[in-house]
């Protein structure tokens, strides 16, 4: 059973999942508007990325005889000045959701809740992958700066990542 500090902990980053998924939607939905569909595509499998992390933490809660509590989630921005930005925006949206694990995790620690301390293990290595990949494309944003004959080569590129819908099913 879970403590209630933690309960409430864990339905706040429930919530933050789901948040990252309509940020990541509203990324999808600047990068349609802009022509870029490789783009697009990225962050929509990065949406249903994130929506499946929102229901690790709904079926756990429950797992641990937990209530999850569905909150108000803020609207995300509508746009951005150009892909470099909403990269660099993503990257610190990122930066702050590991924030939030490792604070999920050290109260699990402090409240002696090995549970879930095993089952944010994951979302501590999934965070070092999250920011690497945001990171890397950044990156190769700053190196274009802004050059279309790139930005469409790297737009193609980013066509390429798998998007699978049915990972939010296997989650529920």
């Amino acid at each position: 059973m879970l403590a209630q500090e933690m309960e409430k902990a864990l339905n706040e980053q429930l919530k933050w999942e789901l948040y990252s998924g309509y940020l990541y939607l509203a990324m999808a939905a600047y990068f349609e508007d802009q022509g870029l569909e490789g783009f697009a595509h990225w962050m929509k499998a990065q949406t249903a990325e994130e929506f499946m992390h929102a229901m690790k933490f709904y079926k756990y809660i429950f797992e641990r005889d937990g209530r999850a509590v569905l909150q108000e989630i803020p609207a995300p921005p509508e746009s951005w000045e150009n892909p470099e930005a909403v990269f660099e925006y993503a990257y610190k949206h990122e930066q702050e959701v590991t924030a939030r694990i490792n604070r999920l995790m050290t109260l699990a620690k402090k409240s002696e809740d090995y549970a879930t301390e095993n089952f944010l293990q994951w979302f501590v290595e999934e965070q070092v992958e999250e920011e690497a990949s945001f990171k890397a494309i950044l990156n190769r944003l700053k190196l274009i700066k802004g050059d279309p004959q790139a930005l469409f080569y790297l737009d193609n590129e980013l066509k390429q990542r798998p998007l699978d819908l049915n990972l939010l099913m296997t989650q529920a």
